[in-house]
C-alpha cells in the first residue's frame, strides 16, 4: 500500500511563507505525477501545483509566481514552497501521487495538512 505523508502546515501571517513536504513510501520517480491540492471549507478540492515524472510543472493561476513545487531526492519527497501567502490560501492541503499507466494511473492521497493564513 502506497503511503503519502504531508508535513509543514501551520498558521502564518499574510505575506509569510511555508514549506509543505510530502514523503512517499515508494520512489517519487515511480509516479506518473505528483501534486498538491487544497480544499477550503465549502469549496471543492482544487489543483494547486503538479510535477510530472518528466519534471514538467503546472500551477493554478492563483498561485503562479508565489508557489514552487519541487522534488527532493534526498528525502524522497515532493515539496511545495509557498511565499507571499494570502488569507485565501487557507485550506487543507493534500498531496496526491498518480501511479503509472501500467498501474491504471491509480491516485494516492495523503491525509492532508492544514494551512491557515491570518490577515
Amino acid at each position: 500500500q502506497v503511503q503519502l505523508v504531508e508535513s509543514g502546515g501551520g498558521l502564518v501571517q499574510a505575506g509569510g511563507s511555508l514549506r509543505l513536504s510530502c514523503a512517499a513510501s515508494r520512489s517519487i520517480f515511480s509516479f506518473l505525477a505528483m501534486g498538491w491540492y487544497r480544499q477550503a471549507p465549502g469549496k471543492q478540492r482544487e489543483l494547486v501545483a503538479e510535477i510530472t515524472s518528466g519534471a514538467r510543472t503546472t500551477y493554478a493561476d492563483s498561485v503562479k509566481g508565489r508557489f514552487t513545487i519541487f522534488r527532493d531526492s534526498a528525502k524522497n519527497a515532493v515539496s511545495l514552497q509557498m511565499n507571499s501567502l494570502k488569507p485565501e490560501d487557507s485550506a487543507v492541503y493534500y498531496c496526491r501521487g498518480t501511479a503509472p499507466i501500467r498501474e491504471n494511473q491509480n491516485p494516492y492521497w495523503g491525509q492532508g495538512t492544514q494551512v491557515t493564513v491570518s490577515s
